[in-house]
C-alpha cells in the first residue's frame, strides 16, 4: 500500500513535468485529498524535481543512526556488568556507541537490574543473594567501626 505522503510526491512529480506551478498542484491535490494535502512539501518537491532530481525515496541523513535492541548488544551489556557491577551506564554508552537512555533501557528492561549502593544488581533476588547481601554489608559496618581511618 503507498502512503498519501508518496502518492502526494508522485503526483507533484506528475504535474511539475507538466511545467504545473506549486499552486495549481496544490490546488488539484487539495480536490483529491481534502485538508491532507501537503502545501509546503509540494514547494520543496517542485524545486527538488526541477533539478532534476527524481527520487521519490528518503536519501541518508548524517547524524547517529538508530541503533535496534539486538541479542548481542544485550548480551555485550551483560557481560560488561559482569565484569563490573559498578560500571556506569554512561560509560556503557561510550564504550557501545549508543545512547545512555537505549542502555538504561536495556538494563531495566531486557536484563531486570537496577542500581543499588553503586552496583547493578538483579531486581528480584533470591533468598540466598538477599542473606549473603546482608552478611557482606554487616561485615563491612564492622570493619568501618573497628577502625574507620584504615577503613579504605
Amino acid at each position: 500500500m503507498i502512503s498519501t505522503t508518496s502518492t502526494c510526491e508522485l503526483s507533484s512529480s506528475f504535474f511539475s513535468l507538466q511545467s504545473k506551478a506549486p499552486k495549481e498542484i496544490y490546488a488539484i491535490l487539495t480536490e483529491t485529498l481534502g485538508e491532507h494535502a501537503p502545501l509546503y512539501a509540494i514547494k520543496n518537491w517542485v524545486v527538488q524535481f526541477k533539478s532534476g532530481d527524481f527520487s521519490t525515496c528518503d536519501v541518508p541523513r548524517p547524524g547517529r543512526t538508530k541503533t535496534v535492541t539486538t541479542p548481542e548488544i544485550i548480551e555485550h551489556i551483560h557481560k560488561l556488568i559482569l565484569e563490573d557491577c559498578r560500571i556506569s551506564a554512561r560509560s556503557i554508552a561510550e564504550q557501545l556507541g549508543i545512547s545512555r537512555e537505549q542502555v538504561g533501557s536495556i538494563i531495566h528492561e531486557d536484563l531486570d537490574m537496577r542500581k543499588l549502593s553503586a552496583k547493578w544488581v538483579p531486581k528480584c533476588l533470591n533468598t540466598d543473594q538477599k542473606c549473603q547481601w546482608c552478611q557482606s554489608s554487616k561485615q563491612l559496618l564492622e570493619f568501618f567501626l573497628h577502625d574507620p581511618n584504615d577503613f579504605l
